[in-house]
């Protein structure tokens, strides 16, 4: 894990106000090597999902620089983000964002064929047997539990094998023990996909299961916890 797959510097976000200008985010460096996982914490407003919307290119920053893959977010257009964001970004949030009127392996399938891949839908029934839904490829999200319209999700953020998977709150609509199931399945994907792995929590217990643990208070980052290896 020599290479860095996500730089930023001196990053800030401000937002305007009846009161004047907020910084939301302000003055970040951060780094985050291929292959890491690493854990955000921080009290509620403290800027993470923020921060997290702007790395995957949803946000712009409104001073500072922003890399993701080698690729510099100011020197690309909403098209080529969006393009970027299909083909190298999976993204998990707490609400699962799935269609309602599609079927697990259609919610799956949906990245793919926006791109144009022509076996979306084998590359979906695929992705979801490996998190363990075989059984519910032609099961709408309503005929699902949480967890597996989370697992559903999770299969469509990662059936393109992006480099990098940000992970919003993805356990905050489950149950604890639904909840730890949900990172078990994350951090081994993971591992034996290569992708590094960016988890915003409120839970230090789930942050704690990266191999690092950065700490957001006031739109800055206060400390780095590195585990020995």
């Amino acid at each position: 894990m020599t290479d860095a797959m996500i730089v930023t510097k001196n990053l800030f976000v401000t937002l305007p106000s009846q009161a004047g200008a907020v910084n939301i985010i302000r003055g970040i460096d951060l780094s985050i090597a291929s292959g890491e996982t690493v854990g955000l914490i921080g009290p509620s407003g403290s800027g993470k999902s923020t921060l997290l919307m702007v790395l995957a290119g949803l946000e712009p920053a409104s001073q500072g620089q922003v890399m993701v893959s080698g690729h510099d977010y100011a020197n690309m257009n909403e098209d080529a983000l969006s393009r970027f964001r299909r083909s190298s970004v999976g993204i998990v949030f707490q609400s699962f964002y799935l269609v309602p009127t599609m079927t697990a392996v259609e919610n799956v399938a949906l990245p793919l064929e926006l791109a144009g891949v022509a076996s979306a839908f084998e590359k979906a029934e695929a992705m979801l047997e490996e998190v363990g839904l075989a059984h519910r490829l032609a099961h709408y999200p309503a005929q699902m539990s949480g967890g597996e319209q989370q697992r559903t999700a999770l299969a469509r953020a990662l059936v393109a094998n992006p480099p990098v998977l940000f992970a919003d709150e993805p356990t905050g609509n489950l149950d604890q023990n639904t909840g730890r199931q949900i990172m078990d399945l994350i951090l081994r994907l993971a591992e034996e996909r290569g992708t590094t792995v960016l988890l915003i929590t409120h839970d230090r217990a789930l942050a704690d299961r990266c191999a690092r643990v950065e700490t957001m208070q006031d739109g800055r980052l206060l400390s780095a916890c590195h585990k020995a290896s």
